[in-house]
């Protein structure tokens, strides 16, 4: 009965015939994944961590700390850019605790509350809390020259002619020396502004802008260059 069964099932075309066994080898995994990748980069990142940590003695990432890793820029990028004139500015000197210390340079206002024990009372650098000093930070005259008018700054750099030059040498080396100066200008101030954004490694950071009106500056009366900074003023060589 069996017999016939089977040749029944043989005959019928609508059954297919068993496949023998597969004869092909059997790829093996080579155990290297996704898993094993992360794992090695994580031990790379932890051994540079040590290694940093190691060589400065405090920073695990080579001293390098990103905005989003400092509390007070995050919060002050949620809260939003500041806007003061300079009289609103003044209330931000470091004498009321429960207000931030502020410090403008150039028209930026900058959080520099991380040394309030520079920028507040009895403070080394309390003279530049709570305005835009930037006319002293060209000079050097921290007394006379807490201003944001940088009018005639430039001076500060322009060497003083100990000769008798003619008129068209004198007139080269006035427009010679004023390119010169102002660009010393300007790369004074960018670099005390990479300081109070934190790039020196201070908790410092950008917070918002000094509102002033249009034409400001010309409505103020031209000063003179400080004595200091007039006496400090480079020697033309010959």
């Amino acid at each position: 009965m069996a017999e016939v069964r089977q040749r029944a099932k043989a005959a019928d075309p609508t059954i297919a015939p068993s496949e023998p066994p597969s004869s092909k080898p059997i790829k093996k995994s080579s155990g290297f994944g996704v898993t094993d990748i992360l794992r090695i980069l994580g031990g790379i990142l932890l051994l540079n961590a040590a290694l940093s940590y190691f060589v400065t003695s405090s920073s695990l990432t080579w001293g390098w700390r990103p905005w989003y890793s400092k509390p007070g820029v995050v919060a002050s990028w949620l809260k939003g850019p500041v806007y003061l004139n300079d009289l609103e500015l003044l209330a931000y000197n470091g004498r009321d605790p429960s207000k931030p210390v502020y410090v403008a340079l150039n028209g930026t206002i900058y959080d520099v509350s991380a040394g309030r024990h520079v920028y507040g009372p009895g403070g080394s650098y309390s003279f530049f809390a709570g305005r835009d000093a930037t006319r002293a930070f060209i000079t050097g005259c921290f007394q006379e020259d807490l201003t944001p008018d940088i009018r005639g700054a430039e001076l500060t750099y322009i060497p003083v002619d100990d000769d008798n030059p003619s008129k068209a040498e004198a007139k080269l080396r006035r427009e010679r020396d004023t390119r010169f100066a102002k660009k010393r200008v300007q790369d004074t101030i960018e670099g005390w502004s990479k300081m109070f954004r934190g790039e020196g490694g201070k908790d410092y950071f950008e917070v918002g802008k000094v509102k002033r009106i249009e034409g400001w500056m010309e409505k103020l009366p031209k000063r003179e260059l400080c004595e200091q900074a007039q006496k400090q003023r480079p020697k033309r060589k010959a």
